[in-house]
């Protein structure tokens, strides 16, 4: 389970120069212009053999000031309620500011979360003395840093995983480990809660809730129709507490936790508006995470033409948005009248079952051997790659497969694919990814 640091603070301090050095990728447009970020930006990283997720709170381009110090003030509540570590990132050079001062009164008031005061924009050791000034915000002692060049930021970052309370490799003896956990996830007002209702509000006495030791999370035991699965908390199962959210801000950041939590997801689309770009936010972190995935099409009752036709161009059309990953179960449901439901989560089991599978070596080569004699790796400047032995690995969240050869750099990115579809095609693997790794023999 893995923790989340969140990153906060007024606009253009380098909140998303500070996300890309910590993520060690451009994946946050940066820009002078105040308000550049719009969109949650997440990602994950490794420090110190931890890995950890990182949430970009970003910033608003609005007129009124007023709004704009409301709008962040949501950010930071809810960044407190979620998150495990705080980053609360300012600009050294420009001091403390009114906005500065509004974030840190909700700050100082959050008893118990770990709050790191990240003076940023400190590029040289001339400025650093300037940090003093923001002792007055009661956060304690400023770490300078230079998110741009990336000074301090190793010291940052040891600072960011002491304040953890939990740790990747920890055992959880609150739930049972071989049960699955299955997450209902989606952009609001998708149906996750009717969905969740549905299930839960029959036979109660059959279901019970399991307080997590992670956070807050809840597990519900879901026990009949001969399913046994825990249903790990979303949006759709608890009160999301007295904080005013920002629905998108919120729904992927409670994602983020329920996604990481998990085993398999099903990621809970609407019929009457198709598949949006939150839709593929979501679904980015589920991959980034490596877990199954269903996708259910709830409020399938309110549309009106069902013909066969009709199906086929909505599957093709979300495959097509999520590609190149299209081998996953596709679902047309309703919470409301509790149609196919129970397929959603039958679904979801044999997922479950697909990431354990384990195929035996001599099946693999017996298989694949014959193809890749037939369709071999594309020569490069005169070179043939040979594929001599293929085996999967033990013990891996997804389905992992060793392809063993004598000139591993030549085999590029669309090979891996041609292979990977050759698996499938022989082994069904639906709604897991499955990792390609190539060495040398």
């Amino acid at each position: 389970m893995g923790n989340l640091v969140a990153i906060v603070g007024r606009p253009n301090v380098g909140k998303s120069t500070l996300f890309n050095r910590l993520i060690q990728t451009r994946q946050a447009i940066v820009d002078e212009t105040s308000g550049t970020t719009r969109d949650r930006q997440y990602g994950k990283t490794e420090w110190g053999g931890l890995e950890f997720s990182v949430v970009d709170t970003g910033g608003w381009v609005v007129n009124s000031d007023d709004i704009f110090e409301e709008e962040i003030n949501k950010q930071v509540k809810i960044a407190i309620q979620e998150a495990d570590v705080i980053l609360f990132v300012v600009d050294v050079m420009n001091g403390v500011t009114d906005l500065d001062l509004g974030v840190a009164h909700i700050l100082r008031r959050a008893k118990g979360k770990p709050v790191i005061l990240v003076t940023n924009k400190a590029d040289n050791f001339n400025v650093h003395p300037l940090s003093a000034e923001f002792y007055s915000l009661g956060l304690g002692d400023p770490i300078n840093i230079s998110a741009i060049n990336g000074a301090g930021t190793g010291d940052l970052l040891d600072l960011v995983i002491s304040k953890f309370t939990k740790k990747d490799d920890q055992v959880f003896d609150t739930y049972e480990d071989t049960i699955p956990r299955i997450a209902v996830v989606g952009r609001p007002n998708a149906g996750k809660s009717s969905f969740v209702n549905a299930l839960i509000d029959e036979e109660r006495n059959i279901v019970t809730d399991i307080a997590g030791t992670t956070r807050d999370s809840v597990y519900t035991r879901f026990d009949k129709f001969n399913m046994d699965f825990y249903l790990v908390d979303t949006a759709g199962i608890r009160k999301k507490g007295k904080v005013t959210e920002d629905l998108e801000y919120y729904s992927v950041i409670r994602s983020i936790k329920a996604i990481e939590n998990s085993d398999v997801c099903v990621l809970m689309l609407d019929a009457t508006q198709g598949i949006e770009s939150q839709d593929l936010n979501i679904f980015s972190i589920i991959q980034k995470n490596r877990k199954g995935l269903v996708v259910c099409v709830n409020k399938w009752d309110l549309v009106e033409n069902k013909e066969q036709i009709v199906v086929k161009t909505f599957e093709n059309t979300i495959r097509e948005r999520l590609a190149p990953f299209t081998d996953f179960p596709i679902v047309f449901a309703s919470a409301s009248t509790k149609q196919r439901i129970l397929k959603v989560l039958e679904m979801a089991k044999e997922v479950y079952t697909h990431k354990k599978v384990r195929i035996p070596t001599h099946k693999l080569n017996e298989v694949m051997l014959p193809i890749i004699e037939r369709t071999p790796p594309p020569s490069n400047k005169g070179k043939y790659v040979k594929i001599k032995y293929i085996t999967q690995l033990p013990n891996t969240q997804v389905p992992t497969f060793v392809f063993f050869c004598n000139l591993p750099q030549w085999i590029k990115d669309p090979y891996k694919r041609f292979l990977e579809n050759r698996i499938r095609e022989h082994w069904n693997l639906s709604g897991t990814q499955i990792n390609i790794i190539i060495r040398e023999k």
